[in-house]
């Protein structure tokens, strides 16, 4: 660190208990009290450097009083700073640093030490020295400024405090691999002029490590949080970085909230976390000071924040802000991140969803309006088989699984869940698998419910968007209303339909590329002949398996209609006795409420047009594959 050595009297001055006696020879005439140290001093070295020191004896020696006692509780940096004045007074050799630099520039200005009570006074002096030495250092401005806490009004009238912020903010928005010589020190290898290495003073031509953009987060997080923020906002003013400023302020929380990081001390040692009405302070000061961007720092990070807060009971106006941040960039969110316990005293639910709501309503507005996927857009890729995750897409994944982690609770109110699974658009959800799954585990953990109550809840998903595995287990599935499980039962059988009779398309279509085969590559492409091959027999025994399931679901079909022809003519109408078992079949789809898509076709169609056989080809085949899977599914 740099210093200045001042005076060249050996040590004169030695202390005994709480009081500091001159010995040079001639016996004390004033005693000076700062705190609880007192000062056995002599008259002429003292009011010979301060103006306050001369008023001060002529006033004791009017009065007459042959005690001169002088107190002076007021000067700033107390006793110790009081003590390096004393010796300047005396010409005893000490040190000017920039740990102290300060208290003394403070203390000279209070005591009138000017170049009026002699030449070269302690004002001056550190005047030269600050300027000269520690504004040009990062270290050295950065430890003056802390030194600032202890004395900040005089340093604030001294405009001490705004030269030193002033400096460390022009040293961290400039780059330091720019320049030739070392804007920081870290205590690394010296560097010449023109950047190399020196060994001894000599350049060894070796070039120093560049150095990344997050090299003042440490030192900077000593700051108290009042500087801190000064030093943040000078740094803005002068146009570093949003994403530079967030990760400083990231890392200056992690430091003093101890909710939000594993390490427990910095780079000088254990960190006393704060009390928990400063780490308050603080949380609502961070949520100030970080830009409102999407991606300038972690989800994971924000949760952290708003779980503090919630915990701390901060602001209302920080906790929404809190929302807002993550709402912004939840779709990089994970499901740990959202099963956020519930601290407030009413307790009624496990986890907080009214947070993980208002945060979900936050991202569909701002979704709406930068102009989201929109329906089509979604139903086009699902037809497709591709659909691609899009941040509203992976948003409503992470919904359904939130869903169904709450839905245990038996706290959870119907309206509740029901008011967070109907935030997500439909356009959002290519397959509602994800949803039934919530949806059956919160029937199964509220067994209460009324069956106008289910069939409400059932209405949330969409029995078209269900895989062939979910239909199945749906349509096994107890706790479904009678309704739902119609309907799935309905819909199952045109996508096995549909599936069968896009097989039977692909093997016209590999018969027809077997004949080609033989007529024009016979020779040359034998390997790809006897993979055709295979692949058709695949086929064949997947289709056999997905008629056996067909035919087992025409019987089922055919034993409902029996028995809704029954009921009909149990409760028998005199217009209903003349119908056939087709229209009351009929009659049944309306009352359920099927709807059925012109692309639906059977198993018999044969007019399909050839210049989609290719596209169709890779469709059928999937599906095989998907169907020759268990169709069992996991709840």
């Amino acid at each position: 660190m740099a210093c200045m050595k001042l005076g060249s009297k050996a040590d004169a001055f030695q202390k005994q208990g709480q009081a500091w006696f001159c010995t040079t020879g001639l016996p004390s005439d004033i005693v000076v009290e700062v705190d609880d140290m007192s000062f056995h001093l002599h008259k002429f070295p003292l009011l010979s450097r301060s103006g306050v020191m001369e008023r001060l004896i002529a006033d004791t020696s009017e009065k007459g009083d042959g005690n001169c006692t002088i107190s002076l509780n007021d000067i700033p940096g107390g006793a110790k700073t009081f003590e390096l004045v004393a010796k300047f007074c005396y010409g005893v050799k000490h040190e000017i640093t920039a740990s102290n630099v300060v208290h003394l520039r403070c203390a000279a200005e209070h005591l009138e030490m000017t170049e009026e009570y002699g030449e070269d006074n302690l004002i001056s002096q550190t005047e030269i020295f600050f300027n000269q030495v520690v504004l040009r250092n990062w270290k050295d401005s950065l430890k003056s400024l802390q030194t600032c806490d202890d004395v900040l009004p005089h340093a604030e009238e001294l405009n001490i405090t705004k030269r030193c912020i002033d400096s460390l903010a022009v040293k961290a928005s400039t780059d330091p691999n720019l320049f030739g010589w070392p804007v920081i020190d870290h205590g690394g290898p010296m560097q010449s002029p023109g950047g190399s290495v020196l060994w001894n003073g000599i350049s060894t031509g070796a070039r120093p490590k560049n150095v990344s953009s997050d090299w003042w987060y440490d030192d900077t997080s000593s700051l108290s949080l009042p500087l801190y923020k000064r030093l943040i906002l000078a740094m803005e003013a002068r146009g570093i970085k949003q994403e530079i400023i967030a990760g400083s302020v990231e890392c200056y929380a992690k430091k003093y909230l101890p909710g939000l990081s594993r390490r427990k001390s910095g780079p000088a040692g254990p960190v006393e976390p704060p009390s928990e009405e400063d780490q308050k302070v603080l949380l609502e000061e961070i949520d100030h000071l970080l830009p409102m961007q999407k991606g300038l720092v972690s989800t994971k990070f924000l949760f952290g924040l708003l779980r503090t807060a919630l915990i701390l009971r901060a602001s209302p106006s920080c906790i929404s802000n809190l929302e807002k941040r993550i709402g912004m960039q939840l779709d990089q969110a994970t499901l740990e991140d959202l099963l956020m316990p519930n601290f407030s005293y009413s307790m009624e639910t496990l986890y907080n969803i009214e947070c993980v709501q208002r945060m979900l309503e936050h991202f569909m507005a701002i979704d709406q309006a930068t102009g989201g996927a929109s329906p089509c857009s979604i139903e086009d890729e699902q037809l497709l088989g591709s659909p691609s995750l899009t941040p509203v897409t992976m948003v409503a994944k992470l919904i359904d699984g939130y869903l169904a982690e709450v839905a245990p609770d038996v706290n959870l109110k119907l309206p509740k869940f029901q008011a967070l699974a109907a935030t997500v658009p439909e356009y959002a959800r290519p397959l509602d698998d994800g949803l039934y799954r919530a949806i059956d585990i919160y029937l199964k953990s509220h067994p209460w419910l009324a069956d106008s109550e289910r069939e409400n809840l059932c209405r949330l998903m969409d029995c078209q968007k269900l895989s062939l595995e979910a239909c199945t287990h749906a349509a096994q599935n107890e706790r479904l209303p009678l309704r739902i499980i119609v309907q799935v039962l309905f819909f199952e059988q045109l996508q096995l339909r549909t599936s069968i009779a896009g097989c039977f398309l692909v093997s016209d279509n590999l018969v027809d590329g077997s004949r080609q085969l033989r007529s024009g590559l016979a020779g040359s492409q034998e390997g790809g002949w006897n993979t055709a091959v295979r692949e058709n027999q695949v086929l064949k025994v997947g289709m056999d398996s997905m008629r056996m399931r067909v035919s087992e679901l025409e019987k089922e079909c055919s034993n409902m209609k029996q028995e809704i022809e029954k009921l009909g003519r149990v409760k028998g109408t005199s217009s209903g006795g003349g119908k056939g078992g087709g229209s009351t079949w009929g009659n049944m789809s309306k009352k359920f409420g099927f709807k059925l898509k012109s692309q639906m076709c059977s198993a018999q169609e044969g007019s399909v047009k050839q210049n989609n056989a290719s596209g169709k080809l890779e469709k059928g085949r999937d599906k095989v594959q998907k169907h020759k899977k268990d169709l069992s599914w996991e709840g």
